[in-house]
């Protein structure tokens, strides 16, 4: 953060200040307990927790001030009045980010957005761009009206780039955050069903996200996924230079060009992808006009999923433009092994006795990164000798709309397509049991067409395959005691876990990974 005074804050945000002294804010919190000295301690009124009744915690942890909607009593700390808080948090932000603004020193913003893939490509990008300056990122998936905010409040005189992802439930939600961060560039990577239920339509969704497009600097950069007719139809918005990324053969406008673009893609084992990557540039003055300079490179990527190659063009089209070199980008990429938690992190796990390999892609759900998760399982140790026993866990998937009984029924069939043995869809409350029942029939009434079609399948299955066999667990107990007893059974099991934020996979993770559980990475 720049050093600002509290009367320079409380300027910043139209606040009412009373205060003492000439203290420094030089750091801000939402979270009394990460206060210390220094520190601005933003009080945020929630349904169950109203952060003014941490006003005196944070004064005890060593902050300087706190920001409230209503004067708090008994505690020695100046105080903030403002309207809203949340306002107030961004306001503070964008004035922080003004401040860093009129430095002499170069500051670029980078803004990332889509309906699968922000965190990932924030993470990738970050790593990339560390290699050529201080570089400020949100911590995992801070990209709403409060968690960019406070990313924005972590930016000061050093910072060379600030990646801001950026997240939408609603048409004006990216609108609002960019004009807290404006971007010198913008990401966007796809524009799929995640909020659906929010949003209406999927054309809603892309004009929500088409905002990060709208909202660039005069100039800035578009940087667009060329597989996708919506975010390519974002090209009308650019109001400068457009960097396209994608896989070899996408469809482009003319007189255009990939600059970023992956060949010969294919995982290994561990379901790593490798693939060759391509960087065109637009050729120098002496050569004929129009024309373009490619290099090559080999990419292994150190995270898994072929899914996330989409991710890697994008955030190394953005590093390319900016410097770094394609080997620098390659090497960057192959030892990135862990991003944000609950994202494709692979463990060897114990529990109830039995071993298995967990793939903990837990964070949230939607049928676009279901089924990456799923297709990933199912190439998991394709190649071994033994071929591994693969168990899907997964959760229901919310804000789908009046779609979502046969979303859940074909990411139920999905699994019987790509010949998953165990499939356990998990419930937890009246919604979630519903739609994870609708997993459940939706691969019933798959291995039941399947059979229909070839009535001499072997009870095994066709070609060696297993035929799925699919579960309901009301909780994440009954879905552990379940795995248990298939990795019990089965030896070489991996076990991928997938769902909503609500059905509680990822507490189930942290339960598995807990570092008395973890055998080795």
């Amino acid at each position: 953060m720049m050093p600002m005074s509290i009367d320079e804050i409380a300027r910043s945000v139209s606040g009412i200040a009373d205060f003492k002294g000439d203290q420094i804010i030089t750091s801000v919190t939402t979270d009394s307990r990460t206060a210390s000295t220094g520190s601005l301690f933003v009080a945020i009124p929630g349904a169950r927790v109203d952060g003014h009744d941490f006003v005196s915690v944070a004064a005890r942890q060593g902050a300087v001030a706190a920001l409230v909607e209503h004067k708090v009593d008994n505690t020695d700390m100046a105080q903030i009045v403002v309207d809203d808080t949340v306002k107030a948090l961004g306001l503070l932000a964008r004035h922080n980010i003004d401040r860093r603004r009129e430095l002499p020193d170069p500051f670029t913003i980078i803004g990332i957005t889509g309906s699968v893939g922000k965190t990932t490509t924030k993470d990738l990008l970050f790593s990339l761009l560390s290699r050529l300056g201080n570089t400020v990122s949100p911590v995992g998936s801070f990209n709403n009206e409060i968690g960019l905010p406070l990313t924005a409040l972590k930016v000061h005189a050093s910072t060379r780039f600030f990646t801001a992802e950026m997240g939408a439930s609603h048409i004006g939600d990216i609108n609002y955050l960019t004009s807290i961060a404006p971007p010198d560039i913008s990401i966007a990577l796809i524009v799929g069903v995640a909020h659906l239920g929010e949003f209406g339509s999927v054309d809603n969704i892309a004009t929500a996200k088409s905002e990060i497009i709208q909202n660039l600097l005069p100039g800035g950069i578009s940087v667009l996924n060329a597989d996708d007719p919506r975010v390519s139809a974002m090209r009308r918005y650019s109001p400068g230079k457009i960097l396209w990324f994608g896989e070899e053969g996408s469809h482009l406008p003319e007189d255009s060009h990939m600059n970023m673009y992956a060949t010969d893609i294919h995982t290994d084992d561990l379901d790593r992808p490798t693939f060759l990557m391509h960087a065109q540039d637009e050729a120098v003055t002496a050569q004929p006009a129009n024309s373009v300079k490619e290099e090559t490179h080999q990419v292994t990527l150190g995270i898994r999923g072929t899914h996330n190659v989409m991710n890697a063009l994008a955030a190394s089209a953005v590093a390319h433009e900016l410097g770094l070199s394609l080997p620098d980008i390659a090497q960057v990429l192959g030892t990135q092994e862990r991003i944000s938690p609950h994202r494709m992190a692979v463990s060897k796990v114990e529990s109830q006795g039995s071993s298995f390999t967990l793939i903990d892609d837990s964070f949230n759900a939607n049928p676009t990164s279901v089924t990456a998760g799923v297709l990933g399982l199912a190439d998991w140790g394709a190649s071994q000798r033994i071929r591994p026993y693969r168990v899907a866990v997964l959760g229901a998937m919310l804000e789908l709309g009046a779609d979502e009984k046969r979303l859940h029924a074909d990411m139920g069939a999905l699994c019987v397509k790509q010949h998953i043995d165990r499939l356990i869809a998990i419930g937890g409350n009246d919604e979630l049991n519903a739609l994870a029942r609708d997993i459940v029939d939706g691969a019933e009434t798959a291995v039941a067409a399947e059979r229909d079609a070839a009535m001499d399948v072997p009870a095994d299955g066709a070609d060696g395959n297993a035929v799925t066999t699919s579960s309901f667990a009301g909780s994440i107990d009954e879905a552990e005691t379940m795995v248990a007893q298939a990795s019990a059974e089965h030896p070489h099991t991996v076990v991928l876990l997938k769902g909503s934020h609500a059905s509680g996979l990822s507490v189930l993770a942290d339960r598995w990974t807990a570092p008395a559980k973890v055998l080795q990475s």
